[in-house]
């Protein structure tokens, strides 16, 4: 627990992988980023986003300065990491990059979204995780793929990674217009969709667990959490200036 009204949810699998999805709830960011905001890009005040994420590392066990964020722009690029990016002192900006991956164990990677899928990727055999950014155009962009190439690079086997989706916006609530529609089901089928009135609409998770399953990685876990529906997150769609919740993966730092 962070709060009275806050709990991360938290999995550990028996291999020895972690994943976590927070809400919005628990934190000291002020409307209309209350309360858990983790996004340090969205116009929150800095100080409060800093003790959102030193809270939910602190409750998750991390070291909140070994936690690896990223600086999303709904890319398809992969950046290979084996600590912060500022841990040997550098104040070099944080690379634009929409995925993570990492072979060093107890290395946090964490995942920002507010209606976009969380994909958090681990391979405990070969000591490798994996995290990804994937909106509309990271779907259609090949984001999923890419970061599981990442992964095997390093020596992970995409039959061995245990995966998990986060908590974002469903198929039967993301409306667009029919030309988007057509335009990200030519590149991934499974995400044609249609919303409960019958409009246009694209379902992304549905997208990711395809792209996933042709790269050989089976889904273990999905949340079925909506984030547009639910008031209990951060829905970009619903409010568009509000918070951002994370997702986080890592391997045991021993076997």
């Amino acid at each position: 627990m962070i709060g009275q009204q806050h709990a991360v949810t938290s999995e550990e699998h028996a291999s020895g992988a972690h994943f976590a999805f927070t809400d919005r709830w628990g934190g000291v960011s002020a409307a209309p980023y209350d309360e858990l905001n983790l996004g340090g890009a969205v116009g929150d005040d800095p100080e409060a986003v800093r003790a959102n994420r030193e809270r939910t590392a602190k409750a998750l066990g991390l070291d909140p300065a070994a936690v690896v964020w990223m600086n999303q722009v709904h890319g398809r690029d992969v950046a290979v990491v084996d600590g912060p990016w500022h841990g040997s002192g550098s104040t070099a900006p944080i690379p634009a990059v929409d995925a993570l991956v990492t072979a060093r164990r107890g290395l946090a990677l964490a995942v920002l979204t507010a209606d976009c899928t969380p994909v958090l990727l681990a391979d405990p055999v070969a000591g490798v995780a994996g995290a990804a950014h994937a909106g509309r155009p990271g779907l259609v962009a090949g984001v999923v793929p890419a970061v599981v190439e990442s992964m095997t690079a390093l020596g992970a086997d995409p039959a061995r990674i245990v995966a998990r989706l986060g908590p974002s916006v469903c198929g039967l609530c993301y409306e667009v217009p029919e030309e988007m529609r057509a335009e990200v089901a030519k590149s991934v089928p499974e995400a044609w969709a249609t919303t409960r009135r019958g409009t246009p609409a694209v379902d992304v998770t549905a997208g990711v667990r395809a792209q996933l399953a042709r790269a050989g990685v089976e889904i273990s876990g999905q949340s079925h959490i909506c984030t547009l529906e639910s008031k209990d997150h951060f829905s970009y769609r619903r409010e568009r200036t509000t918070g951002r919740l994370a997702s986080y993966v890592w391997l045991d730092a021993e076997l």
